[in-house]
């Protein structure tokens, strides 16, 4: 049976000489696995629909479960990712995070809009990709079923005071109120922002603004967050942490003048 739908390619893994190994999420059949054969050729039709980070649409043939590419084409490719590697490490991290909170053919239609929207505002460099990043970590969370109580301290049941949130707990407290485990400072800006990211229009997600301090506060309780709920680390995190923190040495002066032209 064929079906055409569109589909984020999550993931790609070589198989045997040409062919790729896709993870999909797709708006009507959720995510899926399919087989890309010849994708790797030069000659391959597919071969640009079925990189990883590119929204394609698809026609796929079904037989007893195993889908196989029959056909595709480019419907965005998030080109503004290619040329620049911390972006590229960076948009593969937030699709490692769909690949783990998405369910095999349960269509997710919230976290694939989430996902295409984080993706082309890191493309067209719309919006820093720290804040990028935050929002979809805390957004994928509620979208996932961990949304964080952020209304009142846990504890004492009023409005928080220099409130943090509590890793262990997922619930927001006041800084001098006692237990909740594990906790990261959010202070009130970051706090508003977070309770923002849990409620807003799809759309209007990224349409806030918060200080620089204040969104490295957003951004730190943001990813322990993820990573506490989700139990897991993701290598493409440390991959993008690695190369976002690299600095190149400065070329060493042989005594060249440094006017000549090549």
């Amino acid at each position: 049976m064929f079906k055409t739908l569109n589909a984020l390619v999550l993931r790609e893994v070589r198989y045997k000489e040409a062919d790729r190994i896709l993870t999909l999420l797709t708006d009507t059949e959720g995510k899926i696995t399919a087989r890309a054969r010849g994708a790797l050729r030069k000659s391959s039709r597919t071969a640009a629909a079925t990189q990883q980070l590119t929204w394609s649409e698809m026609t796929l043939f079904e037989n007893r479960g195993r889908w196989t590419v029959n056909e595709a084409v480019v419907k965005e490719g998030f080109d503004g990712l290619r040329g620049d590697m911390e972006k590229l490490a960076l948009g593969a991290y937030l699709a490692e995070c769909i690949e783990a909170l998405s369910v095999e053919d349960q269509p997710e239609p919230e976290l694939l809009q989430l996902g295409l929207n984080s993706l082309y505002a890191l493309s067209r460099d719309l919006y820093a990709p720290e804040k990028i990043k935050a929002a979809f970590e805390i957004r994928s969370m509620c979208l996932s079923g961990y949304a964080p109580e952020l209304n009142v301290c846990a504890v004492c049941g009023r409005e928080p005071v220099r409130p943090d949130l509590s890793i262990d707990y997922g619930r927001v407290c006041c800084r001098d109120c006692e237990g909740m485990g594990e906790r990261v400072e959010l202070g009130n800006a970051a706090w508003a922002a977070m309770r923002y990211l849990a409620s807003a229009p799809a759309k209007q997600l990224l349409s806030f603004a918060l200080p620089e301090e204040d969104l490295r506060r957003l951004a730190r309780a943001a990813e322990r967050y993820l990573l506490a709920r989700t139990e897991r680390g993701f290598s493409t995190l440390d991959y993008w942490k690695k190369i976002r923190n690299y600095r190149p040495p400065a070329p060493k002066n042989q005594g060249r003048d440094t006017n000549e032209l090549f």
